[in-house]
C-alpha cells in the first residue's frame, strides 16, 4: 500500500534569503506568502488528502489554514516538523554567517555537522522520517500533506531518494513549494519537485 506525501515548505516571509530565522517567534507569511498559501491550497484540492500535519511556527500554521479550509480538514500540530534548531545562528543574516568558519562546515559538511547549540542534520532527518513513517502507516492509500520547512522538507526527501546529507545542495524546496513523494513498504519514489506558484 502506498502513501502520498504532500511536502509543503511554508510561504515567504520577510526574512527569506536574508537571515536564518530558523525557531524565531512571531515570523509571519508576507503577502506572497500568503498568495503562495492559497496556491498551495489550490493545488491540493484536487487531492485525496486524509489528513495535514504542520510545524508549530506561525508560518508553517499559517500556510496550513488555506489548505485546511479547501479541503474541509483539521491542521495536527507536529513538533517533529518544526524547523532545525539553529542554535546560536538564530536570526544571523547569512551576509553575517558567510564569514563564520562553523557556518562554512556546516554547508560542506552537513552530515557531520551541528548548530552550535542547536541541532545536527542527523537530528533533523531522523524526526522528520520518524513522523513520515509514522503518517504513511496511519493513512495507507491516502494522501497526507506535511507543511514545514525547507530543512526537514529537504532532509526528509534526501532519506527517501536514500541520499546522504552532504547532497543537500542538489534538492531545491521554494517558498511556498509543493514535493510529492510516494511511500510504502516497498520503499519510496519522488513523484514532482518543487512545484511552486506561477508568477
Amino acid at each position: 500500500m502506498t502513501t502520498t506525501l504532500f511536502l509543503v515548505r511554508h510561504g515567504a516571509h520577510e526574512q527569506v534569503n536574508r537571515a536564518l530565522s530558523a525557531r524565531t517567534p512571531g515570523v509571519r507569511l508576507s503577502a506572497e506568502g500568503r498568495r503562495q498559501a492559497e496556491w498551495a491550497a489550490e493545488r491540493l484540492s484536487g487531492e485525496s488528502v486524509a489528513a495535514i500535519h504542520a510545524s508549530p511556527l506561525e508560518r508553517a500554521q499559517e500556510t496550513a489554514e488555506p489548505i485546511a479550509r479547501r479541503l474541509g480538514l483539521p491542521v495536527t500540530t507536529d513538533d517533529d516538523l518544526q524547523e532545525l534548531d539553529a542554535g546560536d545562528w538564530t536570526g544571523r543574516s547569512f551576509e553575517d554567517l558567510a564569514s563564520d568558519p562553523a557556518w562554512t562546515r556546516w554547508n560542506q559538511n552537513r552530515s557531520l555537522a551541528r548548530a552550535p547549540g542547536g541541532e545536527s542534520a542527523v537530528e533533523v532527518q531522523a524526526r522528520v522520517a520518524r513522523c513520515a513513517l509514522s503518517l504513511v502507516a496511519r493513512h495507507p492509500g491516502a494522501g497526507v500533506a506535511l507543511v514545514a520547512h525547507a530543512e526537514p522538507l529537504r532532509a526528509l526527501v534526501l532519506f527517501g531518494l536514500g541520499l546522504g546529507l552532504d547532497a543537500w545542495s542538489r534538492i531545491e524546496i521554494a517558498p511556498g513549494s509543493v514535493t510529492t513523494l510516494a511511500m510504502g513498504e516497498w520503499g519510496c519514489r519522488l513523484h514532482r519537485l518543487n512545484e511552486e506558484p506561477r508568477a
